[in-house]
């Protein structure tokens, strides 16, 4: 029931704003409805007025006086309900296109902006795979749901209550006859349909499931090629995938049982229907030429009456994956979102430095990362930070840009908690050159003025000559407007790393971060990189996450992480001195070198 009554409130929250033209709809299917149900009352009258005309033409009293004309109207009248009713459909099934057509842009503009307020450890958490098939699959299902079954549904819920109402209000004996075996018919949709939301429900999940490893795989397509892997993903694929089989089929198979089963108990209730309809016609409980064409109009109503039970039955596959989506949907909406503290401190520029002060840190409960760190990095001093895999490096990193909390400690820009400040001042004047560069899709200039779209081609320009680049994009024929993205071969790792540079040059940061920037390269662009490391370096307050140590050597100060422990502090001619965890790391890295 929570579930349900999550799913409900999502698409309440984007279709309120189209309430008038839903109940212009609503309104539409109840005049369309209400004539097909009129439309069997005279198809009834035309029966009877057919039976009197054949009763009196062959009577040769009574011939002269037979007339067709009450046949005729009838015939007429039919036409017209058909017609109306036909007419009133079309017009709703357009309002309702237009309307789903908006309000799926609506979810789609609203996942994607709720994404992009989201905490970095959302997507630490989900595979970006799993996080595309909220679009892929969950969104396409809504708007599939939408597109063909919200109108069908609305249209067969008013029907199911018009045609119970018009059975009762002209024979009360027939019409029990007739829905004698909804409790029956209900028992069995009801334990079908409980059958078949779990199936579907787990069918999503392990769909979710295999987008994920699909991404992964294709992300990492290189590596498997290399060490010959391709077998091995094809066979974790083949169990993935079968389990999509398993789920997919026990869905659609539950669900799928709905519709025959219910077109066989239809079949059997008009069965029921003529019979115990012949029976009073015959035993006189009603006249033989009225009661001919009440049979008739009650064999419609009959059909009519199973009809939205079927339809609807038949649609719930797709109104069960549209509630699951709109599920999972409202989950990811329910994620806290960065705290962007509009009325805190604006932090216009590093005037005094930064601090982490007895900094302590667990990404899940009772697991610490960081115990008690101490950090001081003074204005325009460059700081460096060494250690082994796993020593915490990175996680300093999230920390000094706010991707995530301290658990106890503070970390200070000029003696301001970073929770104090305005969260977009604060990455404003904190300028990160990661160890993967990512390039977007556009252009060569579209990336290096990403951080700042207003810049003019005169400071893209000098940012790209500082980090080392220029003189590449000029050799290219479209030089800045050559068309990249981040699978495009025609930048290497290297010229993507000072590409990245260029960026971060461009923003104009106070305070810089550098994630390893010079691991993934080669000596000869590791040069490169650090000129260009050196230039965005200079005047600046920056900590240096450093793999390789002689790129750092001229640090003003080098802090040696271990087990997120600071173990050793200095500059680089200290360490050497003191013969401990650096001096082995730096000695053991010239040498293979």
């Amino acid at each position: 029931m929570k579930d349900f009554k999550l799913s409900i409130a999502y698409f309440k929250h984007y279709l309120k704003p189209y309430w008038k033209g839903l109940l212009f709809v609503v309104g539409l299917t109840i005049i369309s409805t209400w004539a097909q149900i009129k439309a069997p009352i005279y198809l009834g009258k035309s029966m009877t007025s057919l039976s009197k005309y054949l009763v009196a033409y062959m009577n040769p009293a009574t011939r002269h006086s037979a007339s067709l004309a009450s046949f005729h109207n009838a015939l007429w009248m039919i036409l017209g309900f058909y017609l109306l009713s036909v007419c009133t459909m079309l017009i709703s099934s357009l309002l309702v296109s237009r309307i789903n057509a908006l309000s799926t842009n609506k979810m789609q503009r609203g996942l994607f902006g709720k994404l992009q307020k989201m905490t970095v450890s959302y997507f630490d958490r989900h595979q970006d795979g799993k996080i595309l098939s909220l679009f892929t699959s969950d969104l396409d299902n809504i708007f599939n749901a939408m597109n063909q079954a919200i109108f069908e549904l609305i249209s067969q819920i008013v029907l199911y209550i018009g045609v119970i109402w018009m059975m009762f209000s002209l024979n009360l004996k027939l019409a029990v006859a007739t829905v004698a075996s909804t409790p029956f018919v209900i028992l069995i949709a009801f334990l079908i349909i409980r059958k078949a939301r779990y199936h579907i429900d787990n069918q999503q999940n392990e769909i979710s499931k295999l987008n994920g490893y699909i991404n992964e795989q294709i992300n990492g397509e290189k590596i498997i090629i290399t060490n010959g892997l391709q077998e091995k993903s094809v066979e974790n694929f083949k169990v993935l995938n079968e389990r999509v089989r398993k789920s997919t089929f026990k869905g659609q198979l539950y669900s799928g049982m709905l519709f025959p089963l219910m077109q066989g108990l239809s079949l059997l209730n008009l069965a029921i229907v003529i019979a115990y309809g012949s029976w009073m016609v015959i035993n006189g409980d009603v006249g033989k030429a009225v009661g001919l064409g009440l049979v008739v109009t009650f064999v419609q109503y009959s059909q009519q009456y199973f009809q939205p039970i079927t339809q609807i039955t038949s649609m719930y596959s797709m109104l069960q994956l549209a509630m699951t989506g709109a599920k999972r949907l409202v989950t990811v909406l329910r994620q806290p979102e960065e705290q962007m503290n509009k009325n805190g401190h604006q932090l216009l520029k590093v005037d005094e430095g930064v601090e982490l002060k007895n900094v302590h840190f667990e990404y899940s409960k009772g697991k610490e990362i960081l115990h008690g760190i101490d950090i001081d990095v003074k204005k325009g001093k460059m700081v460096a930070l060494v250690g082994p895999t796993g020593s915490g490096k990175t996680t300093v990193m999230n920390l000094l840009n706010r991707f995530y909390d301290v658990t106890n400690g503070e970390v200070l820009f000029d003696g301001t908690d970073v929770k104090d400040f305005e969260l977009h001042s604060l990455r404003k004047n904190v300028g990160i050159v990661l160890q993967d560069s990512v390039m977007f899709s556009g252009t060569i200039a579209d990336n290096i003025k990403f951080g700042l779209p207003e810049a003019t081609d005169e400071q893209m320009i000098a940012a790209a000559k500082q980090a080392h680049i220029n003189d590449y994009i000029e050799s290219l024929p479209d030089k800045y407007e050559t068309k990249v993205d981040d699978e495009n071969s025609i930048l290497s790792v290297g010229q993507k790393q000072l590409l990245s540079i260029a960026r971060t040059l461009l923003t104009d940061p106070s305070f810089l971060i550098l994630d390893e920037a010079t691991s993934n390269v080669d000596m000869v662009t590791e040069e490169k990189i650090k000129k260009a490391m050196d230039n965005v370096i200079a005047g600046r307050t920056s900590f240096v996450i450093a793999h390789r140590l002689k790129t750092i050597v001229e640090a003003d100060e080098i802090i040696v992480l271990k087990d997120g422990v600071v173990i050793e502090r200095g500059n680089h001619q200290k360490l050497l001195k003191d013969k401990g965890f650096y001096y082995n790391l730096y000695v053991n890295q010239m040498v293979f070198e």
